[in-house]
């Protein structure tokens, strides 16, 4: 005879995907509505954000300082001073230079304009001058015709640096602090929590504190061998201003997608108006391969090695991040995976049974 399916089995079944609906719909909840206060306290949690990952990045420097005996606001204020000094070092060998080259590279960019111009007129494209004209006093006159959006879109991108410069002075501010008084942090949240939380909380903390770590570090690595090998490239070439070039490709480095897309085209611009069309097509196919090589092999197996992460996560994580926010996405996409998996790593550490001990083993069903 065929099995016939019990109500009882059944009805048990139903109750408790019901059960676990709830439960994950109650999550979802609470997930929904942690997002939702994270994006009205954006313009505080921003400033956090950016101020934790350069503590990462300069606390190596002021733990040295502090075991050799320094105050901790003294070795602070010297590890500021100094990552300022740095900052205005990286773009000193950007503008300097350039700036020095400006009138070469006006010249190279006029000369390259008319040799477009020169190219477009003759076959296959036969475009005239009349024809050029014609496109460009239709160009002006849609540019006059948005002059509204314009000014809007001028006003959106002065609010958008004002933003930023108070962003970067926030950050500084709450580096310097938690490079001051940043030991002291879980030894409060200690005494500050109650019950277990008080244990398994700064534990957590910790863990994560150093996955951000290994995050920041990575990420100056690939993007020092992103710096290096379109350096070389670049130098080989012979394209000018190779050291800009450079320094610009690894400080884009901490953003992703849009970083590598404007180091690029920054530099495809400069051979092209300086070497030819040839060079800027040869500079074009070296950051090409740098880029696919860093995307697909070197960024996937760095971060997955220093935060613990597989290397198809890493890519997903930031084709997700990306997604869902943008450059700030794709920038805050893998830490967080990390954190993630730092937390739940953590959580199934204390579900597990202890090495030796038996596995509970299911109830049978009664008959």
């Amino acid at each position: 005879m065929p099995a016939t399916l019990s109500s009882r089995k059944t009805a048990a079944a139903l109750r408790t995907s019901a059960r676990v609906s709830l439960d994950l719909l109650l999550v979802l909840v609470l997930a929904a509505a942690a997002l939702w206060l994270l994006g009205r306290m954006w313009s505080i949690v921003w400033p956090l954000v950016v101020g934790l990952l350069l503590t990462t990045l300069t606390w190596p420097p002021a733990r040295f300082l502090r075991r050799r005996g320094w105050p901790p606001a003294l070795a602070a204020s010297v590890v500021t001073v100094l990552f300022l000094l740095a900052a205005a070092g990286i773009l000193a060998l950007i503008v300097v230079p350039v700036a020095s080259e400006s009138a070469e590279l006006g010249d190279g960019v006029v000369e390259g304009l008319k040799t477009v111009r020169d190219w477009a007129a003759g076959p296959p494209l036969n475009i005239g001058d009349d024809q050029i004209t014609k496109a460009m006093d239709s160009g002006i006159a849609r540019l006059q015709d948005s002059v509204g959006s314009a000014v809007t879109t001028v006003v959106t991108g002065v609010s958008t640096v004002f933003n930023g410069i108070v962003t970067t002075v926030l950050a500084l501010f709450l580096m310097f602090f938690f490079l001051k008084d940043g030991p002291r942090f879980l030894p409060w949240l200690t005494r500050q929590l109650p019950g277990r939380l008080a244990v398994h909380l700064p534990v957590v903390t910790e863990r994560g504190w150093n996955t951000l770590g290994s995050f920041v570090r990575s990420q100056a690595f690939v993007g020092l061998l992103d710096a290096v090998f379109i350096g070389l490239g670049l130098w080989i070439v012979g394209v000018p201003l190779v050291l800009p070039l450079a320094v610009l490709t690894f400080v884009s480095a901490f953003v992703p997608i849009v970083g590598a897309l404007f180091a690029g085209f920054v530099a495809v611009l400069i051979a092209l108006v300086s070497n030819g069309l040839t060079d800027a097509l040869i500079v074009l196919a070296i950051i090409v391969l740098v880029q696919q090589l860093e995307g697909n092999v070197f960024q996937p197996m760095i971060q997955s090695r220093g935060l613990g992460l597989h290397a198809a996560v890493v890519l997903l994580a930031v084709t997700l991040g990306g997604s869902l926010a943008g450059v700030v996405g794709s920038l805050l996409a893998v830490p967080v995976a990390a954190l993630i998996a730092v937390a739940w790593n953590y959580t199934r550490e204390q579900l597990s049974d202890p090495p030796g001990e038996p596995v509970d083993a299911p109830a049978s069903p009664a008959a």
